[in-house]
């Protein structure tokens, strides 16, 4: 396995001042009581349709496509909730780069441990499969406490937060590979490691295929069928959400004849789980991201205004 990544330098710059302001306004937060950046975070998520309209459009446009079985009035509602998600959420990654997380380790339901006690025993590289939810750097870190895990991401563009959120990750994770660093990601999985990977956004590269997700064809990156495919890795769903104030953490079998030969048909597979994590906890999701945007056809003019 990788050794553990020591914290890249801090990128100091006058030009970077202010958002070196904006990092400190959320280390500052990151240290609030979490009942006050709950309310905090609820007040957020009111605010947020308003203040970004194209991104409640996404969302509409999402849940529309994914929940066309559920009336207008519900989808609403799930709306709202979504927004008041991704207000407590941006608290809730905060806390887990910055902050204590002692007030959520109280209340942690974990399952599934075992498949993942096995296939250590086995020597077996694992690829832990999750989706983009606001729980999702928050029970990152919580399902550290019971194993050693490597992360893979996508590089910032802002020079600040990339380090911010590589230093703060790298607080519980062994290491941080970016999605261009694929032969340390093929080392860390054949030497029997542990590496947690969201593959359900539209990265814009080669290595994609089309692959229905809640029955609408999505731009899905083939990475998961890859990295099994060069390292013989188990590939473990991690389904995670947040219940009021109970994290409930869940590691499912590992996928039984994965990967195969073909790489839409694993793909299909795997937005299948992602799927089921998100039917679990709707509103949890990242909604506002444009999943469907690219299609077969070309570029869809859904999300336009």
């Amino acid at each position: 396995m990788a050794a553990p990544q020591m914290p890249v330098r801090p990128p100091f710059s006058p030009r970077l001042w202010l958002k070196w302001l904006g990092l400190g306004v959320m280390v500052a937060g990151a240290r609030l009581p979490w009942p006050v950046q709950r309310a905090l975070g609820a007040c957020i998520g009111w605010l947020a349709p308003y203040l970004a309209p194209s991104r409640r459009r996404a969302a509409e446009v999402n849940l529309a496509l994914c929940f066309p079985d559920v009336d207008a009035a519900e989808r609403q509602a799930l709306l709202k909730d979504s927004f008041q998600a991704l207000g407590v959420g941006l608290f809730e990654f905060a806390r887990a780069w910055w902050g204590s997380i002692t007030p959520m380790r109280r209340d942690v339901v974990v399952e599934g441990l075992e498949h993942l006690q096995a296939l250590r025993a086995q020597g077996r590289g694992v690829l832990m499969v999750s989706g983009h939810f606001m729980t999702l750097e928050m029970c990152g870190r919580l399902i550290c406490d019971h194993i050693e895990l490597a992360g893979m991401y996508r590089r910032h563009r802002n020079p600040v937060f990339e380090w911010a959120v590589k230093r703060g990750r790298l607080r519980y994770a062994t290491h941080m590979f970016t999605n261009d660093e694929i032969r340390g990601a093929v080392r860390h999985l054949k030497q029997g490691g542990f590496l947690w990977y969201a593959p359900d956004q539209d990265m814009r590269g080669k290595d994609t295929v089309f692959a229905p997700f809640f029955g609408v064809p999505a731009a899905t990156i083939t990475a998961t069928h890859q990295l099994a495919r060069l390292t013989g890795c188990a590939v473990v769903p991690f389904f995670h959400r947040r219940e009021g104030g109970r994290y409930i953490l869940r590691v499912a079998p590992p996928l039984e004849d994965f990967p195969s030969q073909d790489a839409v048909a694993d793909s299909a597979r795997v937005n299948a789980q992602i799927e089921a994590m998100v039917r679990e906890a709707p509103a949890q999701y990242l909604w506002i991201h444009r999943r469907f945007k690219r299609q077969p056809e070309g570029r869809s003019k859904r999300y336009d205004p």
